[in-house]
């Protein structure tokens, strides 16, 4: 077999495979792969690969490379000069490269961000859960999980497709700094959500690509809404925040007012809203797009959208415009309908041409909305027929992911709105419940560090700053910071959805409804979290499952819900998977020193950790009887929390928080 060294990695080089790690969405692993699919799958084309073969994906180019045997490469994306030896060679096209000789891909232009290389028989890697795609966040993945470095050696495989051939002219797709993206209403548009004033100026606005940007999504510059709510209820006080849903790659994110292109690294579970979706075949974009770049959001009917298998003339890549003769004009709404016992309202939502966004009940936190998304999403993966990719169940909503090429979008609908309507009532609903005791290091100082950053590179002004904690007392009229910990470690904490922030990090509701603290979420975003914080957004928890961005207020911090080890054991974490919890799990808490977290950490990372669990069920029928017992006590305790966080929401008035542009 033989080998490619690298010479010069450039700033960020990866491994990717096409169409990346399916089928792990509903426990925050994204599929990764190439940010520009259409040029990696070219690429391969160009030297007779199957379209999907391990490659390199160059952020800024600057890779080089020889091989110690006579090989085939090609070079596709954004626009830069290639040479071997110093000598200029065509991208779009086979090139022949002998023993010693350097490849040279230059740095990219005005035109493009990204740069792929394909070599002939693909690059070989170890699979992780089904692909060799980097995940550098997760760590793994590709090389070793992390971006290529000089002096690194990759065997080359063997397996080919076809011929190497040129791509034609007419293939190549059209590079610009003004871009236009195809995109389907959908899944929380106007009216319910923003005014139709809101979708009117998101449609005529030139947005602006901001330099924070990166694989994970690609931040805009643009119009602060006006909003269709003024707050996100149960969900947070911003009215962009919702109960956790599953998002689409491709959607246009309003975390608080900014909106956030969600790319091939992003989250699949948040709580923010969604208005329209970039239809699959036009992500290809998103990997192409430069800080100071434009983009113009277009559009169009989800049945007339490219067909994201499609890589020549019909991907319609080549044009520099989206023609379009208008979207769908249903507000991504596809159907309405009712449970079979008439108590519970089913919103069908489109979310991109291929998912659809399974939504049970008002905008409220209802244990029985979500039993019927777990018999829901048990019944879909039984029947599994061809083309279903991913179930991602939310706080109330189950997130059908399909492949648009072998399952239409209304051909799913149908399917899926057969399978509800046979479902059981959702009151007889007894799941499996372990009860999972995690430690907590209270006010942890890496939490304490990761909003002092906040304040200095994002936001100083932020009500929630300089200490969460005393910002949930005062959110919830508490009397002291001491209450705050008091209520946090007496809760058990039902885990609803897995992967809110990644790699199984659970969102999950604590049972007794007095002790759900309720808070908004960081507008903007931070862009820094340390691995394992835990946070409260909304009335939810969750625990970060590695560092990234994040929005939930901090309360500390606990040891690993990931096994990095795996395939290799870790103590309370099972064989088969890495990830620790399962949904309806009860998280209980016990509290440990920042020493004691240090070394229980330390000893989780070797593979000697232990986690204490315990088997148990969770009937839904038991739940509402202890609500019935406890009703005027929870009563009681709620408004009191509700009268705070309207006094907190008038304070924000005051100061202007409502009107404040986005950052």
């Amino acid at each position: 077999m033989s080998t490619l060294t690298v010479v010069r990695p450039g700033p960020m080089t990866t491994v990717q495979d096409w169409p990346g790690r399916a089928g792990y969405w509903s426990i925050g692993v994204p599929p990764s792969g190439p940010m520009d699919d259409l040029s990696f799958r070219l690429a391969n084309l160009a030297v007779g690969n199957d379209e999907g073969a391990a490659g390199f994906e160059c952020t800024l180019g600057g890779l080089a490379i020889t091989v110690d045997e006579a090989t085939t490469v090609a070079v596709a994306g954004a626009p830069v000069i290639l040479t071997v030896d110093g000598t200029p060679v065509p991208t779009w096209a086979p090139v022949e490269l002998l023993p010693g000789q350097q490849l040279a891909v230059g740095a990219t232009g005005s035109l493009g961000m990204r740069v792929y290389l394909a070599v002939r028989g693909g690059v070989v890697v170890p699979d992780y859960l089904g692909s060799a795609a980097t995940f550098t966040l997760g760590k793994f993945g590709g090389h070793d999980g992390r971006i290529l470095a000089a002096g690194d050696e990759l065997p080359i495989g063997t397996d080919v497709a076809a011929a190497p051939r040129r791509i034609l002219d007419d293939e190549v797709p059209a590079f610009t700094s003004q871009w236009h993206l195809a995109v389907t209403v959908g899944p929380h548009s106007a009216p319910e959500y923003f005014t139709d004033a809101d979708i009117a100026t998101l449609y005529d606005t030139a947005y602006e690509v901001h330099f924070n940007s990166d694989r994970t999504g690609v931040r805009l510059i643009g119009p602060k809404p006006e909003w269709a709510r003024p707050d996100g209820g149960e969900a947070g006080l911003h009215p962009s925040n919702i109960h956790d849903n599953a998002y689409s790659v491709g959607a246009l994110d309003f975390t608080g007012d900014t909106p956030i292109l969600l790319g091939p690294d992003g989250p699949s579970l948040g709580g923010f809203v969604c208005p329209v979706t970039v239809t699959t075949a036009d992500r290809w974009k998103l990997g192409q797009l430069r800080p100071g770049d434009s983009v113009r959001f277009v559009p169009v009917r989800a049945s007339a959208a490219a067909s994201p298998g499609a890589i020549g003339t019909a991907r319609r890549a080549n044009l520099p415009v989206v023609l379009s003769a208008g979207g769908d004009g249903d507000d991504g709404v596809l159907a309405r309908s009712m449970t079979a016992d008439a108590e519970t309202t089913i919103t069908y939502r489109r979310s991109g041409d291929d998912n659809i966004l399974v939504e049970y009940g008002a905008m409220t936190l209802d244990l029985e909305s979500r039993a019927r998304v777990h018999a829901l999403e048990q019944r879909l993966r039984a029947e599994s027929p061809r083309g279903l990719i991913d179930l991602t169940a939310g706080v109330r909503s189950l997130q059908v992911k399909f492949d648009p090429t072998a399952l239409g979008q209304p051909a799913a609908l149908d399917w899926i709105r057969e399978a509800e309507s046979q479902l059981p009532a959702a009151d007889d609903m007894i799941v499996p419940s372990r009860t999972v005791s995690l430690p907590l290091s209270w006010d942890d100082p890496s939490t304490r560090e990761a909003i002092e950053r906040y304040v200095l590179g994002v936001r100083g002004d932020a009500p929630w700053c300089p200490w969460n904690i005393e910002f949930i007392r005062r959110m919830n009229g508490l009397g002291s910071v001491e209450d705050v910990q008091r209520i946090v470690f007496d809760a058990s904490y039902l885990v609803l959805g897995l992967g809110d922030v990644y790699l199984g990090a659970p969102v999950a509701v604590p049972l007794d409804p007095r002790h759900r603290l309720v808070t908004t979420k960081y507008n903007p975003a931070r862009t820094w979290t340390p691995e394992n914080a835990v946070g409260i957004g909304g009335a939810y928890l969750c625990i970060y499952g590695m560092e990234g961005p994040g929005g939930y207020q901090f309360v500390g911090r606990t040891t690993q819900v990931w096994n990095h080890r795996h395939p290799h054991a870790a103590g309370g974490f099972e064989p088969e998977h890495p990830w620790l919890l399962r949904h309806f799990d009860r998280i209980s808490w016990y509290p440990v020193s920042t020493e004691e977290l240090a070394d229980l950490r330390a000893d989780t990372a070797a593979g000697r950790g232990s986690v204490d669990i315990t088997a148990g069920s969770f009937s839904l029928s038991a739940h509402r009887a202890f609500l019935a017992r406890e009703a005027d006590d929870i009563v009681r305790v709620q408004s009191a929390m509700e009268i705070a966080r309207d006094e907190e929401r008038g304070r924000w008035a005051a100061a202007g928080e409502f009107t404040r542009r986005a950052a």
